[in-house]
């Protein structure tokens, strides 16, 4: 055995050992954060609702037993019914549906053939085509009103990993039109969002009659014009799930670029700044989500560049610095697998804690170390 899978072989270990322990307790609820070393339980409309269910499909997929498979199942199943709930409601649907059911209901049928997983997978992805903006070319990201914008004709980063959903539905139903939408918004995001040097904004607000662009706002990074750490691995992986569902490879050249700023402004460390451009008095807050996300998204990269290599490089060296030095390893003390992730430093929500989709992606990593795929 190599040393690369023996690191990887224990990471995967240590964090399935910890998933199927913390399931004792969390159950079917929705965790986010583990502030005190303990996970909150949020509602099932919050957008982070799909990443427990993902993590218990990606650990039981190579559960070390018959009781740990059926444990696993129940329990995310019972997710993803709770979840059904919020696809009735107009106000609890927005441009995360990919987020939510591409790692309950898709994965559930990916899993076991579950033709209720692929039911609510397609309704999903329905909901989510039926916010894309004509005139504008856009996916509309939330529904909630705001004094610093129109949230009509908003569309965030964040929504490029969502798209697999559209393209999935495309796959199951014979309908381009699922894709179709997907490359257009797709086309928008990178036309509207990403710059010149690979850095990316979080936030464009459109005009909602024309679809015009208006002006960027700084959303979850410190200001427009600054380069988000999260915003950034969204674009990276969220375009190359692009370019992996249509071979186009407008998305792979866009890829490249924000994974290539990525790691420019990364450097030598493992876990980057909030924001790669924060003032130095703001230099206070990690974000070990985004490393995941970039890991896992440099990991897809690397199956479809011609820089496979150099990409895969750079993937696996922060998976590993993941797990050598922000993994909570064998601690009973803490239910989150990495460390000092930041949710939302400009308003002042989870800082430096253990995050769910940061523990979901880091996962998704070492699964793609181990020649699995997830499930985006």
């Amino acid at each position: 055995m190599t040393e690369t899978a023996n690191w990887v072989e224990e990471a995967w270990r240590q964090g399935a050992a910890k998933v199927l322990r913390n399931a004792e307790r969390i159950k079917d609820t929705f965790p986010h954060i583990a502030p005190q070393g303990r996970y909150d339980q949020n509602d099932p409309e919050w957008w982070t609702a799909g990443f427990w269910p993902g993590l218990l499909w990606l650990v039981h997929e190579a559960a070390p037993n018959a009781e740990a498979v059926a444990s696993l199942a129940r329990i995310a199943e019972s997710c993803e019914r709770q979840l059904e709930g919020c696809l009735r409601d107009p106000d609890s649907v927005d441009h995360d549906l990919g987020f939510i059911w591409l790692l309950s209901g898709v994965a559930n049928y990916s899993q076991t053939g579950s033709a209720d997983g692929k039911r609510r997978g397609m309704l999903a992805a329905n909901l989510l085509a039926a916010r894309f903006h004509v005139r504008g070319e856009f996916i509309r990201a939330w529904n909630f009103s705001s004094s610093t914008m129109d949230t009509r004709g908003v569309a965030i980063i964040d929504s490029m990993m969502n798209l697999p959903l559209l393209y999935w539905a495309s796959e199951q139903s014979g309908d381009p039109r699922f894709r179709w939408l997907a490359e257009a918004h797709a086309d928008t995001v990178a036309r509207e969002f990403v710059r010149e040097d690979g850095s990316i904004c979080h936030v464009v607000e459109f005009d909602p009659h024309t679809g015009q662009k208006l002006r960027e706002h700084g959303g979850q990074g410190h200001a427009p014009g600054s380069a988000w750490a999260r915003g950034t691995a969204w674009a990276l992986h969220g375009f190359a799930l692009s370019f992996r569902h249509t071979g186009e490879a407008r998305y792979l050249e866009t890829a490249e670029g924000a994974a290539d700023f990525f790691l420019a402004m990364l450097g030598e460390e493992i876990v980057p700044m909030w924001d790669f451009r924060a003032p130095a008095e703001h230099q206070v807050a990690w974000d070990s989500s985004a490393a995941a996300i970039a890991a896992s998204g440099l990991l897809e990269l690397a199956k479809l560049s011609p820089r496979g290599a150099e990409y895969a490089a750079a993937g696996e060296r922060i998976a590993r610095g993941l797990y050598e030095r922000y993994s909570s390893g064998e601690s009973a003390a803490e239910e989150g697998l990495i460390m000092q992730g930041t949710v939302h430093y400009p308003e002042g929500r989870g800082i430096n804690v253990p995050i769910i989709y940061g523990d979901y992606f880091y996962m998704e990593a070492l699964a793609k170390l181990q020649g699995r795929p997830g499930f985006f």
